[in-house]
């Protein structure tokens, strides 16, 4: 008889397969029944000179999951400061210190495409990266798509890409357009909950409909729209109800 751990494990698994649009995918690495090894891709992140790539993430998945986290490394080789250039180790907090078993392999990996987009030199895996983005940011994203092109088969120039290749000043000026993008939005969809609140499940990996309709569910106090701490217990709930558990 499947344990919790492998129900939840291929309940995520059917999960990444039936979310097409944001070409996320993990797979077992061998045999179906064996779920503790996975293969996960994701797109390297628009804007970036990880753009047009697609990065493959060795994830195995310990006994005590999901109160431990997945040990993920990159196998696809990347130039960035939180990775090793050499051997794919990963410096994510969200894989260690800020893992919650509320967190799915969806978003974890959904993490690892998201720190692409926002390296982190201060806090690095890999020094030597680390300086180059903090000494030279223009070579350091010249480096970075050549591997990019070399490694994870990004086209020679991406898309909107200038003859410069993506600079680091060209990144910070794409984030900006899209936290005032993301202001623009139209709230209705988060039905008068504090979108903070909501968004909390939503960067798991679960859609903002899915995560306002678990909480009109359980009847999660809109507090007036302001943001505030889910009890331990509805936090537990909600999760369950997201993750399609009894």
């Amino acid at each position: 008889m499947a344990s919790n751990r492998t129900r939840r494990i291929t309940k995520e698994i059917a999960d990444i397969r039936a979310d097409t649009h944001s070409q996320i995918t993990a797979e077992p690495v061998g045999d179906d029944d064996d779920v503790t090894n996975l293969r996960g891709t994701f797109p390297g992140p628009p804007g970036t000179p990880y753009e047009g790539g697609t990065y493959k993430i060795d994830i195995k998945i310990p006994t005590e999951y999901p109160f431990r986290p997945p040990v993920m490394k990159f196998l696809t080789r990347v130039w960035h400061p939180n990775v090793s250039s050499q051997t794919g180790a990963i410096c994510l907090d969200t894989l260690s210190s800020a893992w919650s078993p509320i967190l799915t392999i969806k978003a974890a990996l959904l993490s690892l495409q998201s720190l692409l987009s926002t390296p982190e030199p201060k806090d690095p895996q890999d020094a030597e990266v680390a300086s180059m983005l903090l000494r030279n940011p223009k070579e350091f994203d010249r480096v970075a798509r050549e591997w990019a092109v070399q490694h994870a088969g990004a086209p020679r120039k991406a898309a909107g890409e200038g003859s410069g290749g993506a600079t680091t000043e060209s990144l910070r000026q794409l984030e900006q357009k899209e936290r005032e993008d993301r202001d623009k939005e139209d709230l209705s969809k988060y039905d008068g909950y504090n979108r903070q609140l909501i968004d909390r499940f939503v960067h798991m990996g679960f859609d903002v409909d899915q995560v306002v309709s678990a909480f009109n569910y359980y009847g999660i106090d809109r507090n007036g729209g302001e943001d505030y701490e889910l009890e331990e217990a509805y936090m537990g709930d909600v999760t369950a109800r997201l993750l399609g558990e009894p």
